[in-house]
């Protein structure tokens, strides 16, 4: 009997100590995905105040009464607006008892001085401010910053360019605005037609940089669901209904659908109010534009798009692109593409290789503006 009751007793000793630890492993999920409690963080903050209190008291030349704007700080990252209140409370606590202990400030330095409590009291109020609009989001800053970093991948791989059977070269580049990591141009392919036809798709939102990227994002998944589901005649169609029914302020959008058959090199464009694309042709060396005709997306419904036919025969280029890489104040679009195309002609040679990525840096580096280029050459 003895013995059962140990065994026992353990066994409820276990479980009791695994479901602590569950419990804590869960709280601790739920607070770095921002749906826990804070009541670890703001008993960690709290705790602080009176360490720094104490040590201002002590040693008032090395930690000054200013030093309580680090807690505070971190609260308005860390806590809810209902518990900074809390701290805020403490903090002003604790100024009061730095002041009666240390002294009037007229008597010496590193004193509690008018100007500390207005630099607290302004770090409070600016956290504050933060804390209650991180609350009216819904996004807390440890999920947030984690959260933009997911949308930037998961843009990356949408535009990924699938792979090509050999003797085909694909490559895109993509420059937000500004060096930002979120653009209004983007890009969604896929292979078709049991993976002998390749569909690309380049679009250009109205706007720029951050401005324009959350539609771009929105506009990416809807344009990437379409493709390979609609017949190629019917993606321009479908998507600018589907910007139509947005209804937004500044809702248009340039775009460019390539359709190339892999085997035979065959291929169709279809834009919708976007550039034309360009063309070399390896026997002669010179460069074709490939104009479609066809309205912007989101501007009126009915629209049809016709489409421009070519072949790219072993050697030929194909470039896509959008307006900022070709578009400046100081020049037109015509003078922006024979720039782009004398560029592309020092890579005929190297196989154009890499040459995505350093003809934007040549002909538009420092433009502010997004810019894009696809470039798909079939090998001699």
């Amino acid at each position: 009997m003895a013995r059962g009751a140990v065994d026992s007793h353990a066994a409820r000793l276990r479980k009791a100590t695994h479901r602590a630890r569950t419990t804590l492993r869960r709280s601790g999920v739920d607070y770095f995905r921002g749906d826990g409690s804070d009541w670890i963080a703001l008993v960690g903050l709290l705790l602080t105040v009176p360490a720094i209190a104490w040590g201002t008291i002590l040693m008032p030349v090395w930690c000054t009464p200013a030093a309580l704007v680090l807690p505070i700080v971190a609260g308005g990252l860390l806590l809810r607006p209902a518990s900074l209140l809390g701290l805020y409370a403490a903090a002003a606590l604790a100024l009061i008892v730095e002041s009666l202990v240390l002294g009037p400030y007229t008597e010496g330095p590193a004193r509690v001085t008018p100007g500390t409590v207005l630099v607290v009291a302004a770090c409070g109020f600016f956290g504050l401010l933060i804390a209650q609009f991180r609350a009216r989001v819904g996004v807390p800053w440890r999920r947030g910053g984690t959260m933009l970093f997911d949308l930037r991948e998961r843009i990356r791989v949408q535009s990924a360019l699938p792979r090509l059977p050999q003797g085909w070269h694909r490559e895109m580049a993509l420059r937000p605005a500004g060096g930002q990591s979120f653009s209004g141009d983007f890009v969604v392919a896929a292979r078709t037609n049991g993976g002998r036809t390749l569909e690309v798709v380049l679009t250009d939102v109205s706007g720029k940089g951050m401005d324009a990227a959350s539609r771009a994002l929105l506009l990416s998944g809807a344009f990437g669901g379409l493709l390979g589901s609609l017949p190629p005649h019917g993606f321009l169609p479908a998507a600018n209904g589907y910007l139509l029914r947005q209804d937004w302020d500044e809702g248009f959008a340039t775009s460019v659908h390539l359709v190339l058959d892999l085997d035979s090199g065959d291929y169709e464009l279809l834009s919708a109010g976007h550039l034309p694309g360009l063309q070399l042709h390896a026997g002669t060396g010179r460069w074709e534009e490939k104009a479609a005709e066809g309205p912007l997306l989101g501007v009126y419904e009915g629209a049809q798009f016709d489409p421009v036919k070519g072949t790219l025969r072993p050697g030929d280029v194909l470039m896509l692109f959008t307006d900022g890489l070709v578009e400046a104040n100081d020049r037109d679009i015509a003078e922006g593409m024979d720039r782009l195309t004398g560029e592309a002609d020092r890579y005929v040679a190297k196989g154009f290789e890499g040459a995505a990525w350093h003809l934007i840096e040549a002909v538009a580096k420092d433009v502010n503006d997004d810019r894009a280029l696809l470039l798909i050459r079939r090998e001699p």
